[in-house]
């Protein structure tokens, strides 16, 4: 049996979204309802994918399905299509499974030609109606399947109203329209030297192939990219009767949803338009009528379309977001989907329909997107300024790194970060791109600005984890850092000037927006977070450096340090002198000298993470970066240095030179540098240790066990004589307290080869955390901070999909991970595995994380509650036994 394409609204349900996408689905299941919908067929997903494969053209066999389907869609409606006596007009639109907003516009009047225009204005005795039709569709037609700009057409719209002295279209005359008509077809012969069709059957496949080329042009890739939505689900296609809502003032157009879209509010709410079609409510050219209005203009379609409203809400248990037409006083539903909405009102819509017995605890947890959280947790722009700032102020687009909003001046460097924000001044960072040196100046800054760099960037990882605002990789930017200012969109910017940033949407503005502090309506968002600890099975940790960013993470639920990162620490000014100190030393007694002076530092450094967690775990990464990060580069530090080791410059620079590596991401680094110098790894452990010890006699209530973690293993022998050192110190340290202190030595998964050699390592590691962003570096073969130039054109070429940093790659990194965690619980029943990458705070890798068994996830403090939230929908989904 042939494979079928078409299906007609009376053919499908709701159950059908993958076939015939969320707008086709829908539009079958409310005529199964019994609801008023114009008829018509949907063109499945299937068939764009089909469309795809046969090199982007509609085969025969699918033509001749979709022209069978217009047969039986003029006997449902008793009209011809393309006949000039009774003729079928259709809409055609498009509807992938996931919402896609602004993906591809509707065209409306299809069908439409000279002949049938002169038909209708005759037979309706309504020929302005008419006219305006014709219009109307040669300008969508133009615009959204030949790809002309609106533009052209609204200078001649925009003309002829002037000429005329009217203000509105709806003050045009059928004479005015069907001159514009006529100046429209002129224009479109203008802009691609030929006629336009007047053959409905040209014009219906025209407009079906224009919906699924849309599926792959620029806006939609981005858009899926930005919402984990395969290329490979393709998008449908409506077609479907059409309802005039541009007939007369009987006649109207709308929007409205169940509940407030930005509150969460129950009671219906938006807008309509009389004498107006598809999408005038939009546009703005006319100001439409509160959605209340109606029941003063035409009570009785109000009165049924509360009804409907209601009927919809109950059936689909969900916030519904509709269109409808009114055509001479009769309604008609074009569409309805679950609306989308703000996260104050995803959670407040979830909790009230908890209230109302409409949903269960575990389908209120679904309905929320997870990611959208984050906007509760960050200060957000006014909205009235956005919105005006929106109009004429984004001067550019970078990489939405991290979540909130920014307005402060210009700085170009950290030390200026740190003297501005000590003033108590605003200030945005502006960089090429971030290195652990800007730690300080970053947690300075309102906002941090790179050129370089995307989601998974040294300036995007770091905001991330101190709840700042970050716009990485706008590549726009030419960047003049010795003089301190760069150039974007064809404007100079300096020292002090206004900048302000949106890390939400990537927009850049020039100027300064106020900013209003995040709300997250502690009633209704505790409640959704208790309930996500109530059914998630896996645990949520948090990576933190310091004890504000520990305590932070707390207060947002987390269960636990996942990773410190020990390196963050020795930037801090006081402490780099020291740390450089122990580079430089020629011997080991004067390393161990310069290493003494940080042992308290960092002692007190964990004290103040295990205080912040109360006795929960503290997971401790030990030194990871390669030395030559921490050697300064800075000739006045530089000469500083020497003089402190009694050296000359000249030894100093050498000592720089000599510490050079051709590719640092796989050299001198994590444990081999405690195979080289176990003295770090020894000051290290004691300060771990002693930290343990004063805390848990401080409060003898908790139960405080450090998780002492080894990056970068990849053989088992490696992690033996590193462990050994550390039992050995740390054995000591506790046998001369006379404290009974546990602890436990693990290591980071970070290394393709430590994957599959677990089962070894296990032998000697208590835990695994797998450290995906060099795990993915490690599999992929290529470096994070260099992807960024070569990764748009695999995007374009659909090699890859999305951004294997962002979202974890679970066929081959997955693969790994699995193998791993199979093998290691394999070798020693009690091995605890986590993540700690920035993977750690995605849901979609958070869900394979729970599929794979491990025990906890670890992501930066404000991806907490997301890290939540997402664990428990993994396990609702799919239920651990």
């Amino acid at each position: 049996m042939a494979k079928k394409y078409c299906y007609l609204f009376t053919e499908g349900n709701a159950k059908m979204r993958e076939l015939l996408g969320g707008k086709g689905a829908n539009l079958a299941e409310m005529t199964n309802i019994g609801l008023p919908v114009p008829q018509g067929f949907t063109i499945s997903t299937e068939a764009c994918t089909q469309y795809y494969e046969d090199g982007r053209k509609i085969n025969d066999d699918i033509q001749k399905e979709i022209m069978t389907y217009i047969d039986k869609m003029e006997k449902i409606c008793g009209k011809k299509f393309g006949d000039k006596e009774n003729p079928l007009l259709v809409s055609v639109r498009s509807g992938a499974r996931a919402s896609m907003p602004g993906m591809m516009d509707t065209i409306l009047n299809l069908g439409l030609n000279e002949d049938v225009v002169n038909t209708i204005a005759t037979k309706s005795g309504n020929p302005r109606w008419a006219w305006d039709c014709y219009r109307r569709f040669i300008q969508m037609f133009s615009d959204v399947v030949m790809e002309v700009g609106k533009k052209y057409f609204e200078k001649l719209i925009d003309k002829m109203k002037e000429e005329k002295g009217v203000e509105f279209d709806v003050d045009l005359t059928a004479d005015d329209l069907k001159a514009l008509a006529h100046q429209f077809k002129a224009e479109y012969k203008n802009q691609l030297g030929k006629e336009f069709p007047n053959d409905p059957k040209e014009q219906l496949f025209e407009a079906i192939k224009a919906v699924f080329r849309s599926w792959d042009n620029p806006r939609a890739n981005i858009y899926r990219m930005d919402h984990d939505i395969p290329y490979s689900w393709g998008t449908a296609v409506n077609v479907q009767m059409m309802a005039f809502g541009n007939m007369g003032d009987d006649c109207g157009t709308g929007v409205a949803f169940t509940r407030n879209p930005a509150t969460g509010e129950k009671g219906l709410m938006g807008e309509f338009l009389m004498n107006a079609q598809g999408e005038d409510v939009v546009a703005g050219v006319r100001t439409p009528m509160p959605i209340s209005k109606m029941a003063e203009v035409l009570p009785d379609v109000y009165k049924q379309f509360l009804q409907v409203c209601n009927t919809l809400e109950n059936h689909y248990r969900d916030m519904q977001d509709m269109e409808f037409t009114i055509e001479q006083g009769k309604l008609y539903m074009l569409q309805t989907r679950n609306g989308k909405r703000t996260a104050a009102a995803a959670i407040k819509i979830a909790c009230d329909l908890i209230d109302e017995k409409m949903i269960s605890e575990q389908e209120a947890l679904m309905q929320i997107d997870a990611k959208s959280l984050d906007m509760l947790l960050h200060p957000q722009f006014d909205p009235k300024a956005l919105k005006a700032a929106d109009k004429s102020n984004v001067v550019g687009k970078g990489i939405a790194a991290s979540p909130g909003a920014a307005a402060g001046s210009i700085v170009f460097t950290a030390e200026d970060a740190v003297i501005e924000g000590k003033k108590g001044n605003k200030v945005v960072l502006v960089r090429l791109e971030t290195s652990p040196e800007d730690i300080e100046g970053m947690k300075y800054a309102q906002g941090i600005l790179t050129v370089r760099g995307g989601q998974t960037s040294h300036a995007a990882v770091v905001a991330r984890g101190m709840g700042t605002c970050c716009v990485s990789g706008c590549g726009d930017i030419k960047m003049d850092e010795e003089n301190k200012r760069f150039t974007l969109g064809g404007k100079v910017y300096k020292e002090g000037d206004a900048l302000s940033l949106d890390g939400s949407t990537g927009n850049i503005y020039d100027i300064m927006i106020s900013t209003v502090p995040a709300d997250p309506n502690s009633g209704y968002f505790g409640r959704i977070m208790s309930l996500a600890d109530k059914y998630k099975a896996l645990g949520v940790r948090t990576n933190a450096d310091t004890p504000n960013d520990a305590k932070q993470a707390a207060a947002f639920g987390a269960q636990g340090i996942g990773l410190c990162r020990t390196e963050h620490m020795f930037f801090e000014p006081t402490r780099i002198g020291a740390f450089r100190e122990m580079i430089c030393s020629d011997t080991v007694e004067e390393r161990e000298a310069a290493l003494a002076k940080i042992e308290p530092m960092q002692q007190a450094d964990f004290e103040g993470l295990m205080e912040a967690l109360e006795g929960q775990p503290v997971t401790i990464r030990f030194l990871d970066p390669p030395l030559h990060e921490f050697v300064p580069t800075d000739e006045a530090d530089i000469a500083a240095l020497a003089k402190t080791q009694g050296k000359t410059v000249a030894q100093i620079k050498q000592l720089i030179s000599d510490l050079h590596e051709f590719n640092p991401m796989m050299g001198h680094r994590g444990c081999r540098l405690t195979v080289t110098y176990p003295e770090i790894a020894v000051m290290q452990t004691k300060a771990v240790i002693k930290a343990a010890i004063a805390v848990q006699k401080r409060h003898p209530k908790w139960k405080v066990v450090p998780e002492i973690m080894i990056p970068l293993t990849g053989e088992v022998k490696e992690m033996a004589f590193v462990k050994k050192t550390v039992v050995n110190t740390a054995d000591e340290v506790i046998k001369a307290s006379g404290v009974n202190l546990k602890y436990e030595v693990g290591t980071m998964i970070e290394i393709p080869r430590a994957a599959l050699t677990a089962d070894e390592i296990a032998k000697e590691a208590e835990f695994f955390c797998f450290g995906t962003n060099d795990l993915t570096q490690m599999t992929f073969g290529f470096s994070r901070d260099d992807a960024g130039k070569f990764l748009p054109s695999y995007y374009a070429n659909k090699i890859y999909e999305f951004d294997p940093f962002a979202k974890l790659d679970t066929v081959g990194v997955g693969k790994l991970m699995e193998t791993a965690v199979k093998l290691g619980k394999g070798e020693r029943k009690t091995l605890h595995c986590g993540i700690c990458g920035e993977h750690g705070g995605d849901p979609s890798s958070i869900e394979f994380c729970h599929a794979i068994g491990l025990d906890y996830v670890s992501c930066s403090p404000y991806r907490v509650p997301i890290a939540r939230l997402a664990a428990a929908q993994a396990n609702i989904k799919n239920p651990r036994k």
